[in-house]
């Protein structure tokens, strides 16, 4: 690929978040409404697109549950279809709620539906009760541990000393700051505020290419390569190459997130992915290739 710079997104990538985000997502609806969805069912979600925001995507599995127990009776493959179709992401899922209930039923799940709640449990769960003081400067309600500590690392400090050493190395992730902070201490890649993208530093998110065009010019790049676990980082990586024709841009896809084995390598591939590597650390020998 002769790359120039490589940016990495962090959840799938550099730590696994199946313990952690996802499992926050899930036991955030089932504390507050005593329901929730299958584990798999996080990436049809992620599929579906939109959902970089994890509380935005436990918000949205929220209202499958609320509108389920009124008249909707969709799968939740159905469900995150109809998402997909009408543009992905939590508006989306409130607009076919919406069209898909009488006016009463959608008045009760507006009603039951609480985001503020979903948000402050789903923090405690992740953060555990002393970071969550720490950081969201409250009070916790629940004496947690916190998921956060159960991310373990998958990049290796071999490719991390790699990739530093031959390439400007930046960051694009979902993450706030703060949670960004930890997760790239742990991994040991020190990434510099002006090299990195997180929730906190643009309104868009994926897979919207402002922050990686943003990157490819601080890193004076021609050729930017982007590690990502789901579809819509391929699809940041697709949507930049659109926006800055001047510049090349490949979306490499990761088998270490929600997507693995043939069929995630599949929906890689029919999402253009410019290659699929099992792990972050083929990037190197990747990118190595001529």
């Amino acid at each position: 690929m002769n790359a120039d710079a490589v940016v990495l997104d962090i959840d799938g990538v550099l730590v696994d978040v199946a313990n952690s985000y996802r499992r926050a997502i899930l036991e955030s609806v089932e504390r507050v409404y005593d329901d929730t969805v299958p584990k798999d069912a996080i990436q049809s979600f992620k599929d579906a697109s939109g959902f970089n925001n994890d509380w935005e995507l436990t918000y949205a599995v929220a209202l499958y549950v609320l509108a389920s127990r009124e008249s909707l009776d969709d799968t939740i493959e159905e469900f995150t279809d109809r998402i997909a179709a009408n543009g992905g992401g939590l508006d989306a899922a409130e607009r076919v709620v919406e069209e898909e209930l009488p006016e009463d039923d959608h008045d009760r799940v507006r009603t039951e539906w609480d985001p503020a709640t979903l948000r402050e449990v789903f923090q405690q769960l992740y953060l555990g009760a002393d970071l969550y003081a720490d950081l969201e400067g409250d009070d916790p309600t629940l004496d947690t541990r916190g998921y956060i500590n159960d991310e373990p690392v998958l990049i290796s400090a071999e490719t991390v000393e790699t990739l530093t050493a031959n390439y400007p190395v930046g960051v694009v992730t979902g993450r706030p700051s703060a949670e960004a902070d930890i997760a790239l201490e742990r991994v040991g890649l020190d990434v510099s505020d002006d090299r990195r993208f997180t929730m906190d530093d643009w309104e868009q998110g994926k897979p919207h290419p402002h922050a990686l065009v943003t990157l490819a010019e601080r890193f004076d790049a021609e050729r930017v390569v982007f590690v990502g676990d789901t579809l819509d980082d391929i699809q940041t990586a697709v949507n930049a190459a659109e926006a800055d024709p001047d510049r090349e841009y490949f979306g490499v896809g990761v088998l270490t997130g929600g997507l693995t084995g043939d069929s995630g390598r599949r929906k890689y591939e029919s999402a253009d992915a410019a290659a699929v590597i099992d792990s972050v650390d083929d990037l190197p020998a990747l990118l190595a290739e001529r």
